[in-house]
């Protein structure tokens, strides 16, 4: 082969590998939806459902639950306690449309109107990481009330429910309540539960250390959050919670952030980085699986 060949099958290769790095950014619109492209990651945000997230996928692959029970699918956004709202949900946070405020192939935003039943705001920042490792999602609760007023984030993601796959989190499980509802096991300091089917729906609370792992089809997602003590949480609450629907339907992985004091226009802020990686070994508790969420996380702290 001649030199000339060589260097345009080196640019050829070059180029490729430039645009996989390079392969982020967001793209949609208000009616058709927005994508948040991240290396493999890719986000679909439906404003006009609440700014849900509809889907995350890796390589095509899918993570979300596509199931659409009822007014319970894909990733949202509450605010916390939920026994200021009770149920259902806040309409103007969980289906309501959100407004548009900026889309740039760096980042989108969208808006909540000012909910009816709490005077509170919601702002969604879904920002890719130029390295695309991850997506970073900020919410943004803003009190429009004329009082001051104390409140948590908590962020809801319905993830596909397969008896092969595997939830974790760093802490043990004999702190988690209601105690033995979810067979949630105790190995190597961290807390392990394999999916398993029931005909009921259950609801765990537990303190963590700040991120949250679900490992199924040969795929690793990842949550990452500032990690907060039981005297952070809102009344009731807890860091993690873990809620499984009955039967094969989804699961929840939520997570929420410290309840704070909010002085009228006044707003807090709470990131969440969503990763997703390949991990095509043993779905079962291991020395490696921590080490692989703790070296994938270490690139939260790189990125401003």
């Amino acid at each position: 082969m001649n030199t000339k060949a060589k260097f345009l099958i080196a640019a050829v290769m070059f180029t490729a590998a430039g645009s996989a790095v390079n392969a982020q950014g967001v793209s949609g619109s208000q009616e058709s939806g927005y994508e948040i492209k991240a290396g493999e990651l890719t986000m679909t945000v439906s404003a006009t459902e609440g700014g849900k997230i509809m889907s995350y996928k890796y390589a095509g692959r899918e993570m979300l639950a596509q199931s659409r029970v009822p007014n319970q699918y894909g990733s949202t956004f509450w605010t916390s306690p939920q026994v200021e709202w009770n149920w259902p949900p806040v309409n103007e946070f969980d289906r309501m449309e959100y407004t548009l405020i900026s889309s740039t192939p760096n980042q989108l935003i969208l808006q909540s109107r000012v909910a009816q039943k709490l005077p509170f705001q919601i702002t969604k920042r879904y920002t890719p990481d130029p390295k695309g490792r991850f997506i970073r999602i900020t919410y943004t609760i803003t009190n429009m009330g004329s009082e001051t007023r104390q409140v948590a984030p908590w962020e809801i993601s319905r993830v596909v429910s397969d008896e092969s796959g595997l939830i974790f989190f760093d802490a043990p499980a004999e702190q988690i309540t209601p105690a033995g509802l979810i067979p949630f096991k105790s190995e190597l300091g961290a807390s392990w539960y394999t999916f398993e089917s029931a005909q009921q729906n259950r609801k765990i609370n537990s303190d963590g250390k700040g991120w949250l792992a679900y490992a199924v089809n040969g795929l690793l997602m990842i949550k990452k959050f500032d990690d907060i003590g039981p005297s952070e949480w809102a009344p009731n609450e807890a860091e993690i919670q873990i809620y499984i629907n009955q039967g094969k339907t989804y699961i929840e992985l939520e997570s929420q952030g410290a309840y704070k004091t909010v002085a009228p226009g006044e707003s807090l802020d709470w990131s969440v980085d969503w990763y997703m990686i390949p991990y095509n070994d043993d779905v079962a508790p291991s020395k490696k699986l921590l080490k692989t969420v703790n070296k994938t996380i270490k690139s939260s702290k790189k990125m401003k």
